[in-house]
C-alpha cells in the first residue's frame, strides 16, 4: 500500500497497517518522530544515521522497542564501540570508510551532500564543528588514509549514555573522492557537485574503532554498503520481534560483534 507520511490521513492509514505487523521498519528516508508516534505500540526499527533525530527518538515515551540507527554506520558501528568496554571520560574514534564506487539511492547521496556547511548535532567535544572539515589519519589493514570529521551518531547513541566521548569519521575508498569531499567541505557552495559526481572506486567498506586511552582497537570490513545495511537491519527485525518492550535500543543492545560476523556482506570483524 501507499502511504503519504506528510499527511495526517497517511499517518493515520499507517496506524492500522502497523496494527497488524509485529515490526515496522522505517527505510523511507524521511526523519519525523510522528512516524514513530503512527505506530507507537508497534516495535520500530530505524535506519537513519542523523543524530537529531535519533537523539529524539531515544526520547519518544513508548514501551515498545525502538530500535535507533540500525545498519552499518550507526549500526554495526555501535556494536564495535560496545565491544572496547570503554570507561566514563574515554576518547573513542570512529573511522568509516565506504566504497564510492557504489550507487547509491538518492536518500543516501542527499543525507552525505546535506551535511555539508552544517554543524555537527551535539558533539561531545562540547565545541563548534562543521562536517568534513577537521581531519584524522588511521591506520586501516590496507593502510593509512585520510579521515574527514562527520556527523555519524555514534556520540549520541554509543557514547553519551555511557559518559564517554565519541567522534565519527569519513573516508571514501577512492582517495580523489575524499579529496573532493574535504573541498566542498571548505566551499560549502559547491555541495550540488557531490549529487552529480562520478561514482569512482569500489563496493568496499571498512569501519575502524579506536580508545585513545587503551589503545584497543575493533575493526570490521566486507562488500556492499547498501546490501550488508540490509542484513543488518533484517537482523535487528529479528531481534526486536523476540523483545518487542525494551524502549529505546541501538543495535549494541540487540547483538554482538561476535555474532555479526556472520552476517551476509561482512568479511571479518576483529577485536583487539
Amino acid at each position: 500500500m501507499t502511504l503519504r507520511l506528510d499527511e495526517p490521513a497517511g499517518l493515520g492509514a499507517l496506524t492500522s497497517a502497523a496494527a497488524d505487523h509485529d515490526v515496522v521498519v522505517n527505510a523511507s528516508g524521511v526523519e519525523d518522530v510522528a512516524i514513530r508516534a503512527a505506530c507507537a505500540d508497534v516495535p520500530f526499527v530505524d535506519i537513519s544515521a542523523t543524530g537529531a533525530y535519533l537523539d529524539a527518538l531515544t526520547e519518544f515515551d513508548t514501551e515498545a522497542t525502538t530500535v535507533c540507527g540500525a545498519g552499518l554506520a550507526p549500526g554495526l558501528t555501535t556494536v564495535l564501540v560496545r565491544s572496547l568496554d570503554n570507561r566514563p571520560g574515554d576518547d573513542v574514534d570512529v573511522a568509516i570508510m565506504l566504497g564510492s564506487g557504489e550507487d547509491h539511492g538518492a536518500a543516501a547521496v542527499a543525507w552525505t551532500a546535506g551535511l555539508v556547511g552544517r554543524e555537527i548535532y551535539s558533539p561531545s567535544d562540547g565545541e563548534r564543528v562543521l562536517n568534513y572539515r577537521e581531519r584524522r589519519g588511521f591506520d586501516f589493514a590496507d593502510g593509512r588514509r585520510t579521515c574527514l570529521r562527520a556527523d555519524f551518531p555514534d556520540h549520541v547513541l554509543a557514547g553519551r549514555p555511557h559518559g564517554f566521548r565519541v567522534r565519527s569519521y569519513l573516508t571514501l575508498d577512492d582517495r580523489l573522492s575524499t579529496a573532493g569531499l574535504a573541498l566542498v567541505g571548505r566551499l560549502p557552495v559547491l555541495r550540488p557537485v557531490l549529487t552529480r559526481a562520478p561514482h569512482r572506486g569500489g563496493d568496499r567498506w571498512r569501519i575502524l574503532v579506536r580508545n585513545r586511552r587503551t589503545g584497543r582497537q575493533a575493526a570490521a570490513h566486507g562488500n556492499g554498503q547498501s546490501s550488508t545495511t540490509g542484513e543488518l537491519v533484517a537482523q535487528a527485525v529479528v531481534a526486536v520481534a523476540q523483545s518487542p518492550s525494551s524502549g529505546p535500543v541501538t543495535m549494541a543492545d540487540l547483538t554482538t560483534a561476535e555474532h555479526l560476523c556472520t552476517t551476509p556482506g561482512v568479511s571479518a570483524i576483529s577485536v583487539d
